[in-house]
């Protein structure tokens, strides 16, 4: 009788290996499923405050444009770098360096650290001063009431993502948008899938990214849906093309 109690004692202290793999198993599971809610979760925080961070830099576009007679501020193409919106835009902004970067920015920490550094870029279609053969300024400066639907009008997109140790400067301040007659030349400007889980695929579709308008609305369109537009001639940049009612 004593030494079958002292067996039970023994045994009741521990579990036994079919116990152990039975909760290794269950933990696995749970994990399996956990870890691609909390990545959800995590894409869909960075992705707001960056519609955040875009609605600022539109409130401050129109703030500036009251101030100036509808003008809007410079891109640092063919003017001098400090001349860029990252800098005209600093009186209306709070925190301009906290906003210029958006947190799904895989090189965030770089950014905030170098202030010519930003993870948006302006519409140069909507933005850069018409010039002539020998790079003078001719017609009207761009101004911001001059669209006719300017809820279609695309002011910034989330710039391409860089590798580490890249050169950062004010003049990679906007985008090029005369050039975007494929796919591959608007993913090599900017970053269709900013906002997803995991690494980027290869054609840059497996995620979304936002958009700022010139009402100063921001949305967020599946990177694959905004292909399939550019795929049908669609030019992303170009004022005219009235692409966002598209994709409601």
């Amino acid at each position: 009788m004593r030494t079958w109690k002292s067996q039970s004692i023994a045994r009741s202290g521990g579990f036994t290996l079919i116990e152990l793999l039975t909760v290794i198993a269950v933990v696995a599971i749970l994990a399996g499923l956990l870890i691609p809610a909390v990545n959800r979760v995590r894409v869909t925080a960075r992705q707001t405050v960056c519609a955040s961070n875009m609605r600022q830099i539109g409130l401050a576009l129109h703030m500036f444009a009251n101030d100036h007679n509808g003008r809007l501020p410079n891109i640092a193409h063919g003017v001098p770098s400090d001349q860029s919106w990252i800098y005209t835009l600093m009186p209306y902004l709070d925190d301009t360096h906290s906003i210029r970067v958006s947190p799904s920015d895989p090189l965030y920490h770089e950014k905030l650290n170098h202030e010519t550094a930003t993870s948006y870029k302006f519409n140069d279609l909507v933005f850069m001063q018409q010039t002539d053969p020998f790079g003078q300024p001719i017609g009207a400066a761009p101004r911001l009431d001059r669209f006719r639907n300017p809820s279609q009008v695309v002011l910034a997109f989330t710039g391409r993502e860089q590798p580490p140790g890249s050169f950062f400067s004010a003049t990679n301040d906007h985008i090029h948008g005369t050039t975007w007659n494929a796919w591959p030349r608007v993913f090599s400007d900017i970053q269709p899938n900013l906002h997803r889980s995991g690494e980027s695929n290869e054609d840059r579709t497996n995620g979304s990214t936002n958009y700022l308008f010139a009402d100063g609305s921001v949305a967020n369109f599946r990177a694959s849906e905004v292909k399939a537009l550019v795929e049908e001639g669609i030019n992303l940049a170009d004022p005219e093309n009235q692409w966002r009612a598209k994709l409601r």
